[in-house]
């Protein structure tokens, strides 16, 4: 084990991260369960990898005002394409979802397939480098997530649908560029899943349950010098198992 790695200066940021990704997923997870579209963040989680995915072999740098805008607007395409099939063919939403995602997926392979370090980005979108997040990434994703739950929760008697996939792609968006296409899915899901019985304070233990596994994970990553993203998704299924047990009885 190396002890070492227990560096608040890096575990910090990561952890914190993990906290404003939760702060918004949380309560979004709980209308994907509810909607019965569970793939849905997948498939818009790599809609907007795709649009990052073209803005970097554009030439823009990681990170950059372009790479925001073209990845969010991909996002919030996908989004409205996404409510519109909805619409007009509900009983087969999550089947489109899942075709949505294969076809964002494979474009990005296609898009990275000339560039000699598009395995290596590919795997960044998919996993993620929360330990090298800092400080000063996480101002704009705290203004992101205020914004997503004040909207969310300020319009709780008068949500539209549109509001729901809007809001979504907004917060996947500024996700995904933090902690990866996996993580996200995890963060949306796993405490929602872990909560589903719960009708009071669904929310306050959803978060609870992935700010632990969030803990777990970084600090299992640090000590045994494994990949974060994966780690955090695979200690997240710890906690999520343990609240769900107990929420059950």
């Amino acid at each position: 084990m190396n002890w070492s790695g227990l560096d608040i200066s890096i575990l910090g940021p990561a952890f914190l991260a993990g906290l404003l990704v939760l702060s918004t997923h949380v309560p979004l997870g709980r209308e994907v369960l509810r909607r019965g579209i569970i793939f849905l963040d997948l498939a818009v989680a790599q809609i907007a990898g795709l649009g990052v995915i073209i803005a970097y072999n554009l030439g823009w740098e990681f990170g950059s005002w372009q790479i925001q805008i073209i990845a969010m607007s991909a996002a919030l395409a996908g989004a409205g394409f996404l409510y519109w099939c909805e619409k007009r063919w509900t009983d087969i939403q999550e089947a489109i979802i899942g075709c949505v995602f294969v076809l964002a997926a494979c474009a990005g392979i296609l898009v990275l397939s000339s560039n000699p370090h598009g395995g290596e980005e590919l795997k960044v979108l998919l996993a993620g480098q929360i330990l090298w997040v800092g400080y000063a990434q996480l101002i704009p994703m705290a203004m992101v997530s205020v914004l997503v739950l004040a909207l969310w929760f300020g319009l709780r008697t008068k949500r539209h649908p549109l509001l729901f996939y809007g809001l979504f792609a907004v917060a996947v968006t500024s996700s995904v560029q933090l902690v990866g296409v996996y993580l996200v899915f995890a963060s949306l899901i796993i405490p929602a899943l872990a909560v589903r019985r719960l009708t009071t304070k669904a929310l306050q233990y959803g978060f609870i349950t992935g700010a632990v596994g969030y803990g777990l994970g970084l600090s299992l990553s640090a000590l045994m010098d494994w990949p974060s993203g994966a780690t955090i998704v695979l200690a997240l299924v710890l906690p999520g198992i343990v609240v769900a047990s107990l929420v059950s009885k």
